[in-house]
């Protein structure tokens, strides 16, 4: 969906879908009608909107359109294997997976300008570009890594750990104020962290008056939350995952089994037209810089709702809030 306009971007998906799954249409609400549609020769994993680009992310090419009736192809971009669309687009810059696996490439909108970061050195799980477009996060398919890039420059600016054994990312997301980072995987966790962002000032070398979250008393807590290890982390020559930084808070969240199986032998059936061909899980929204959603569909599709928090020690945390089941079996 393109904002809060009334413009929605739909691909035809599951058993019987209204639309074959190589086309994309752009819906109208306001006119209750289709008013662009692009066809294609693979199907359509992801369509991202802006009020002047449509790009449309394919298994192995991301195609940038111009928001016009009829809509004008401006480019066409090689990618590595992309079956999960990842693709961020942002006012300024659009960043998908670049022709070989782990590199991520930037285009600037305006210019055309490419470039290309070397991300990791297996296959993108995960992409994420904060509200204010000045910083992206990227995910393997090793999961245990969480690497923070400068859009302005493509340098690497921070690296967080979320565990040293392996996980599939299913969701980041950046807070509206773009200080925070969220993290979901297949280990039922919710990690949250603080994004080593460019342009703003730490949290523990904040005020106590200019912090939004409730007082605290200091920041030692907040230290021994971020660098887990704690003094280990400043001796020299020991293994790197006693000095990274990790999670400041973490909190469980429910992940169903997959609604659909083979009869009698418990393996599962991909569905048509979504990608991956399992039920997304572990998606996350912010409402707010404090409020988290974490969406999980399938046969026990729910929301759950969290709240960070600061404690009168200066320890922030993380709590479930409530949840709601909105599919029935």
């Amino acid at each position: 969906m393109l904002g809060r306009a009334n413009y929605i971007a739909l691909v035809g998906g599951g058993k019987q879908p209204k639309f074959p799954q190589n086309k994309v249409v752009i819906w109208d609400d306001a006119k209750q009608k289709a008013v662009i549609s692009l066809e294609f020769r693979t199907q359509v994993n992801r369509v991202c909107l802006s009020r002047s680009r449509i790009i449309v992310a394919l298994q192995n090419s991301v195609h940038m359109y111009a928001f016009s009736s009829p809509p004008e192809k401006l480019s066409v971009f090689e990618t590595a294997d992309n079956p999960l669309g990842l693709c961020c687009l942002g006012s300024q810059i659009v960043a998908f997976p670049g022709p070989t696996p782990g590199q991520v490439k930037m285009v600037e909108i305006s210019t055309g300008n490419v470039s290309i970061m070397p991300a990791h050195g297996t296959p993108l799980r995960a992409l994420n570009l904060s509200p204010d477009g000045e910083v992206l996060a990227t995910a393997s398919e090793t999961g245990t890594l969480i690497r923070v890039f400068s859009t302005s420059n493509c340098s690497r600016i921070g690296e967080l750990r979320r565990g040293v054994d392996h996980a599939v990312i299913y969701s980041i997301a950046m807070s509206p104020n773009s200080d925070l980072l969220a993290v979901t995987s297949d280990k039922s966790t919710l990690h949250i962290f603080d994004v080593p962002h460019p342009s703003h000032v730490p949290y523990n070398e904040r005020s106590t008056s200019s912090r939004q979250h409730r007082p605290s008393t200091g920041s030692n807590g907040e230290e021994s939350n971020n660098y887990k290890w704690g003094i280990l982390g400043k001796i020299p020559l020991l293994p790197r995952v006693f000095s990274d930084i990790y999670s400041f808070a973490s909190a469980h969240f429910e992940i169903d089994d997959y609604a659909q199986t083979a009869l009698g032998n418990g393996t599962a059936i991909p569905i048509p037209g979504i990608s991956g061909g399992r039920p997304r899980k572990g998606v996350i929204g912010w409402t707010n810089d404090y409020t988290i959603l974490v969406l999980g569909a399938g046969r026990d599709g729910r929301w759950e709702k969290f709240m960070l928090g600061e404690a009168e020690d200066g320890k922030r945390y993380c709590v479930r809030n409530g949840w709601k089941r909105y599919q029935g079996s």
